[in-house]
């Protein structure tokens, strides 16, 4: 029989001290030695790492919003590392693969959770970064319009006009084709004019040029036109065409102001413009029935 002898458990604080005295004074050298060192690599990393980030940020003209998102992933980047490294420095392995296994949990978590706003928050950092609208630009998607006013990392919010607050998800926008009407220094607005087919075409196009040059706004390069694009049943159509500054001029009301001004030319200048209708030829028979008299009333 094998007999395993027992510790003897201290009965006094001077016979526990020195029982474990050693124990003590390593395990206190061990938190010292981590706290130190979390704190100073945590110091440093995240002094560089941020001033790092936020440079690099900067010199690629990101917005401020990228900028403070690329600065906190960095603090926070800083901060697990400075725990991972200061707990292998102290020999804390155990809290090490603790710490390991937490982050790898939560990371796991957080991307089944949150998978929807981290797709717009990427998303929101490519609009952010290539621009495609900023904030005043009119643009249109899926069937959408709006006027941007606000573009943040998660949504981008836009008014319409009829007053009316659009808050569109990043995601939506970036996976869409979206329209910009007045991303380029100049934008043309055009509008079809129906003549009657007897009308003379090169009168109705004069009409349509020097009324389109007359609005305010109107670039004269590129010159307003009038090509005939089509023949309609009813009309031959020509499309009035001119071009704007749209950091300038807006497309609506220089529109409505081309529509209206040629159509009162047309009408002082007896310029027909018609609208669909059909013609019957022939003639059409009305025999009456035997019997019967026009006006006479039948019997029951």
């Amino acid at each position: 029989m094998i007999t395993i002898p027992l510790q003897a458990v201290p009965t006094s604080f001077d016979g526990l001290v020195s029982q474990y005295w050693e124990a003590l004074i390593s395990f206190g050298v061990t938190v010292i030695t981590f706290i130190v060192s979390f704190a100073i690599l945590y110091w440093i990393a995240k002094k560089v790492l941020v001033r790092a980030t936020k440079r690099g940020l900067n010199a690629r003209e990101f917005s401020s919003a990228v900028v403070s998102l690329g600065s906190s992933i960095a603090g926070a980047v800083a901060l697990f590392g400075a725990v991972a490294i200061a707990a292998t420095i102290s020999g804390f392995p155990a809290i090490l693969t603790a710490f390991a296994t937490i982050v790898g949990a939560l990371a796991l978590g957080f991307a089944f959770a949150a998978g929807d706003i981290i797709q717009n928050f990427v998303a929101g950092i490519f609009i952010l970064k290539d621009k495609p609208f900023v904030v005043g630009d009119h643009i249109e998607w899926n069937g959408n319009d709006g006027i941007v006013r606000d573009i943040d990392l998660r949504v981008t919010k836009l008014d319409t006009f009829n007053n009316e607050q659009l808050t569109v998800p990043n995601s939506n926008l970036a996976n869409a084709v979206v329209k910009n009407p007045v991303a380029n220094d100049t934008r043309r607005v055009t509008f079809d004019f129906g003549i009657e087919y007897e009308a003379d075409i090169a009168h109705a196009r004069e009409i349509i040029l020097d009324e389109g040059h007359k609005i305010d706004g109107v670039l004269s390069d590129p010159a307003p036109s009038a090509p005939v694009t089509g023949l309609a049943d009813s009309a031959v159509v020509l499309n009035g065409r001119v071009w704007i500054d749209p950091s300038k001029t807006g497309a609506g009301p220089v529109r409505t102001k081309l529509v209206e001004a040629v159509k009162l030319r047309f009408d002082d200048e007896g310029i027909g413009m018609p609208y669909p209708h059909t013609e019957l030829t022939g003639s059409v028979a009305v025999n009456s029935l035997d019997g019967v008299e026009s006006g006479a009333v039948a019997d029951d």
